[in-house]
């Protein structure tokens, strides 16, 4: 570690406040009543509770979602017996893990204790507290026995990452990269360096999922694990002991296809390579510095597959790829342990994960580089957000097939889509949008068909049902990027292209039309072809209006206004409808609000902000919300006759007449619409109750300063801008958008072709 990374470490963990932890509040704590709820007399009746069915802990309190992240100091990362107290930065490390990828909250907990009764005493009188325990960096042999007697003893999941961690990842790129060799498992030949808790871990969970024990040869520092050593062996090592002369690492690695290093640096030379079977597939797995480099590999051993430890290598076997997940699934069905099955679940779960092209996130996370499957890519990204996906349904399957489910999942469906809110914090919001989307079934063009983000939101929109997808652009750089992206969108069957310069038949009456249509807007004939061609926005909209799309996407690239000045003369307003406007929501970590005008308006009239509160409210009833709406202002409820006030008051009566349905008020400061209290102590006849989630501004400014804003310091997701009232369902994206944000708009407008009500936006 060279200076300047040490000090940067340093702060990390100084700045602004020390370490990576903190506890949160679930509840409010507002009022005399919170207290009383929270605390005494309230509290008692969640313990009676408790005490006439201790099942109830888990409704009443964090235990179902609380695991404890436990070490004894004796065995820290590569830093050795350090002790519990020089420990608790990697606990603290490891619990963010936890929540980051998997929603778990964790205690860390760092006992002074090497003896593994006394540590075994500790952590055993703390089931009550936790949903689960991890053990983590406690040294060999005492992890096997401190892990085998807590599982004896509690009732809860016990799970020494160290070792089961490892293994489930390990087996997860051995079953990937016995594939691409074409060998099999029940076939291959393996030999370890190392025959610790991990490597012993690794050869256990291989061989329960079809590695003959007979195939297997452990090496550790005193060379050949063989019967006539005269070690007094653990059983799980001594099960591995064969009957060999041979006795260092090179007399055992001929014809061995699978090298499993997890022991010490540079072990494995270079010279011996050549001894090791056809193909071989070669996990140098100590850190930081692996048995053997990976060049060194390829120079002498170009048919081999390697995989490290390390970040800075292809095929890194990183724990955390596992164990948030694990937990995750079994904190779910409250399992009563993580036994055999769950892990072979896990493992296979992530050699599936792998096998499928990689999400843009993870592609954003790694230089905007794709991950193929291949002997580059044998295990999935540790950024990749679909893991928790793919491995906790697969574990809690296993965990109730097994036994050891005390809750059982009904219904998976239901659970995939619980998940997803820890992949996409937009997954709760968009969940009705994305039903109906598939309801309906609708064409949706996007205008930038060649754009990278574009074609990996289109995968998912067809491996999601979504949409059918109508790429513009240029057929060869589209096809090309569907190659290069590793996409599996199919060109004859589950995608169109349409390219302008080259599909005459389709464009050729369209430019026709929009000639006509541009005429007498400064664009004459041949400029009116040339944007045709040129601008695919144009394009798109032309589809749109022509009725050979149900829905459009534009934008994305360049200024966001210029794109509505292609758009907006093409496709016209709804009937009635006196302007469009934009409808931007923000995730926030405790709940969405949605912002308008954000985007087109900068002086909207009383007439246009009552036109778009009735507009925007019926497009959040579309997401599953009933529209609390409050008209933002300087002032509160007639405190200022400037003139933004008065057109706010203004405003607020013609939505009462309007729309006397709506549940609505204003004008008001931002803090008193999303605070009853606040508001109570202004007005006693509000009839907005609770929190405002529809945000109606004076100005253009006030609403995007206040969007974007607010998005950067609570780091809130986006989602938008949706137009309203327009004709047919065409929205144009931002140049910020993610492929994520892409889906979510291909959702949003396929759904409202669905519907097709107008003037409203009823999704």
């Amino acid at each position: 570690m060279d200076e300047d990374f040490r000090k940067a470490a340093l702060d990390y963990h100084r700045l602004p406040r020390p370490g990576k932890l903190s506890v949160e509040p679930t509840k409010r704590m507002a009022t005399q009543r919170d207290l009383a709820l929270a605390y005494s007399p309230g509290v008692a009746a969640a313990c009676e509770a408790i005490v006439a069915d201790e099942g109830a802990a888990r409704d009443m309190t964090a235990r179902g979602n609380l695991v404890a992240v436990i070490t004894n100091g004796t065995a820290v990362l590569g830093l050795g017996e350090i002790g519990p107290l020089a420990g608790k930065p990697v606990m603290e490390g490891k619990a963010v893990l936890f929540k980051k990828f998997a929603g778990i909250d964790v205690f860390d907990l760092e006992v002074d204790a090497k003896d593994p009764d006394l540590f075994c005493d500790v952590v055993a009188a703390l089931e009550p507290t936790f949903g689960g325990i991890n053990l983590e960096d406690i040294k060999a042999p005492e992890c096997f026995i401190i892990e085998q007697r807590l599982r004896e003893r509690m009732n809860i999941p016990v799970f020494h990452d160290d070792q089961h961690g490892t293994a489930i990842v390990c087996a997860a790129a051995i079953r990937n990269g016995l594939v691409l060799q074409g060998k099999k498992l029940e076939e291959v030949k393996l030999v370890t360096s190392g025959a610790g808790a991990a490597a012993l871990a690794c050869v256990d969970l291989l061989v329960l999922m079809g590695l003959p024990v007979e195939n297997v040869t452990l090496t550790d520092i005193k060379g050949v694990v063989h019967k006539d050593r005269g070690d007094a062996m653990a059983p799980n090592m001594a099960r591995y002991a064969r009957t060999t002369d041979a006795r260092t690492l090179p007399d055992v690695l001929g014809g061995a296809d699978v090298f499993l290093g997890l022991s010490a640096p540079h072990v494995l030379k270079q010279q011996w390579l050549p001894l090791m079977a056809q193909k071989p597939l070669i996990l140098a797995l100590a850190n930081p510095e692996p048995e053997i480099l990976p060049e060194l590999v390829h120079e002498t051993r170009p048919d081999a597959i390697v995989a490290t430890g390390r970040s800075d290598y292809p095929n890194q076997v990183n724990n955390v790829l596992c164990f948030p997940f694990v937990f995750r699934g079994a904190l779910d069905v409250d399992a009563t342990e993580i036994n055999e099955p769950m892990k072979v679940a896990a493992a296979e779960a992530i050699a599936a994960l792998a096998r499928v092209e990689a999400s843009e996130v993870v592609a954003q996370a790694y230089g905007g580089q794709s991950a193929l499957f291949g002997s580059q890519n044998i295990i999935p990204k540790p950024f990749d957000p679909r893991l928790i996906l793919h491995i906790a349904p697969a574990v809690a399957k296993a965990a109730m097939k097994s036994g050891v489910a005390r809750r059982p999942i009904a219904d998976f469906d239901a659970y995939q889509r619980e998940l997803e809110r820890f992949v996409y914090r937009s997954g709760q919001l968009m969940r009705p949008v994305f039903d109906a989307a598939r309801a309906a079934d609708k064409r949706v063009a996007y205008a930038e068909g060649e754009d990278e983000r574009v074609l990996r939101a289109v995968q998912t929109v067809v491996d999601e049902g979504l949409a059918r997808p109508v790429l513009i652009g240029r057929r060869s750089v589209i096809k090309a990027k569907i190659k290069e992206l590793g996409l599996r969108l199919d060109v004859r069957k589950t995608v169109e292209i349409l390219d302008p310069s080259d599909d005459c038949a389709v464009f050729d009456p369209l430019t026709e039309q929009y000639q006509r249509l541009s005429d007498r807007r400064g664009a004459p004939p041949d400029a009116a072809a040339r944007r045709m061609r040129n601008r695919p926005s144009v394009a798109a909209s032309m589809l749109l209006v022509s009725g050979q799309v149900d829905a459009a996407l534009c934008g994305g690239t360049g200024d966001w206004w210029r794109h509505m000045t292609y758009v907006l003369p093409v496709v016209p307003r709804a009937e009635g409808v006196e302007r469009v406007y934009a409808l931007s929501s923000l995730i926030l970590r405790n709940g969405v609000l949605f912002f308008c005008d954000t985007h087109v308006n900068v002086e909207p009239t009383p007439e246009q902000i009552a036109e778009m509160t009735a507009l925007a409210a019926e497009a959040v009833r579309g997401f599953g919300f009933a529209p609390k709406a409050a008209l933002l202002s300087h002032s509160s409820f007639g405190a200022s006759n400037s003139p933004t006030a008065r057109k706010m008051r203004e405003a607020l009566r013609l939505i009462h007449e309007r729309s006397p349905e709506l549940e609505v008020d204003g004008e008001m400061h931002a803090d008193a619409a999303l605070s009853e209290a606040l508001r109570g102590r202004l007005v006693t006849s509000s009839p907005l109750k609770g929190s405002a989630n529809l945000l109606i501004m004076p100005t253009l400014d006030a609403a995007n300063i206040a969007l974007t804003l607010l998005s950067a310091a609570t780091e809130g997701l986006l989602v938008g801008p949706l137009l309203l009232g327009v004709s047919k369902p065409l929205h144009v994206l931002t140049p910020s958008v993610t492929a994520r944000g892409i889906v979510n708009m291909t959702a949003l407008a396929a759904a409202q072709a669905g519907r097709a009500v107008q003037p409203s936006l009823r999704l």
